[in-house]
């Protein structure tokens, strides 16, 4: 199976973090474009909202893409650096806030179509919560699923793909895992309405990405999109794919071709300190090369799997890592 790889294009731009607000210099979208497609195997890129795209700016940013013969994989509504969404975007108590939350989705729909791009990916990351006795749990995921199945009864010609991450803006996410995940996809009633998985979130969530490359596929196909990166399953680290997880990516790049993923291979990996390029590139490499390991040996692992034998596994492992 050919894969298609992708990456967000603000992983170019400036880092930062609590302790520091830049450990880079801020790079115009050309530049930043002018650099992805500069990586090998990107055929495609992620566009922020208000970032690198607006209702304004869609007609030239189509024409720069087209030129420049990339594809726009997705647009991300950026409900996660506004303030106005500190508290909750789509499940704030604030009703004001949720209907702002949906028309500025809305927006990012018709961005979409202008762009020519069919799928939204969804991190609702303020909302949750960060302390107990705060929150009504019924009710605000009652909200937030009421403003996804709203989005995308409204809007049916494009996908809605949700993404979990357990923590971080808050301390508790809505969407924190696979199955919470599925729930409120299936909640909607939907067809359009799945989840992206990112390879880190689902680290730090303690899943096994290939069981739960299963899990969406049992629920319905609904594995609408694929973001990857890496760390050590305490923080969202984004490293270089395969720095930690080599043998769970090995696994992943199976369970994705067993289960009939065509969907884009996509980077989302902030590199802190290191040059951005670089390393989204060789994250790229390493996902190509563990997918040669899986396609070349396809039967092998098939084999293996049914068999059950770790000390078999390990010896094809062995073999084909050294």
């Amino acid at each position: 199976m050919a894969r298609q790889y992708a990456m967000i294009l603000g992983n170019l731009g400036n880092t930062r973090d609590r302790f520091c607000n830049g450990y880079k210099e801020n790079l115009s979208t050309v530049e930043m474009l002018e650099k992805a497609v500069g990586i090998p195997h990107v055929k495609g890129v992620e566009l922020v909202g208000t970032w690198d795209v607006t209702p304004q700016n869609a007609p030239d940013m189509r024409k720069l893409l087209d030129d420049n013969r990339v594809k726009c994989v997705s647009i991300i509504p950026d409900l996660f650096t506004d303030k106005l969404f500190r508290k909750g975007s789509y499940s704030s108590k604030d009703a004001s806030v949720r209907c702002n939350a949906i028309d500025y989705t809305r927006k990012m729909c018709d961005v979409a179509a202008v762009m020519d791009c069919d799928l939204l990916n969804i991190w609702p990351g303020q909302d949750g919560y960060d302390y107990l006795l705060t929150s009504d749990y019924e009710q605000e995921r009652e909200w937030l699923c009421n403003a996804i199945s709203t989005l995308a009864a409204e809007y049916p010609n494009i996908r809605f793909a949700l993404e979990y991450k357990p923590k971080e803006p808050r301390t508790h996410s809505y969407l924190a895992r696979m199955g919470d995940t599925l729930l409120l996809a299936k909640e909607t009633g939907c067809d359009n309405v799945g989840v992206t998985i990112d390879t880190g979130h689902a680290f730090y969530a303690g899943e096994v990405v290939g069981e739960s490359i299963v899990l969406a596929k049992r629920a319905g196909d609904l594995l609408m999109h694929m973001h990857f990166n890496d760390n050590y399953t305490a923080w969202d680290d984004d490293m270089i794919v395969g720095s930690v997880h080599t043998v769970c990516y090995i696994e992943m790049l199976y369970w994705l071709d067993r289960c009939g993923y065509k969907g884009w291979l996509s980077m989302d990996q902030y590199p802190f300190r290191e040059d951005a390029a670089g390393a989204i590139g060789e994250s790229i490499e390493w996902l190509v090369k563990f997918d040669e390991i899986v396609q070349g040996n396809r039967d092998k692992i098939d084999r293996l799997v049914k068999l059950g034998d770790a000390i078999e596994t390990s010896r094809f492992l062995r073999s084909v890592i050294a």
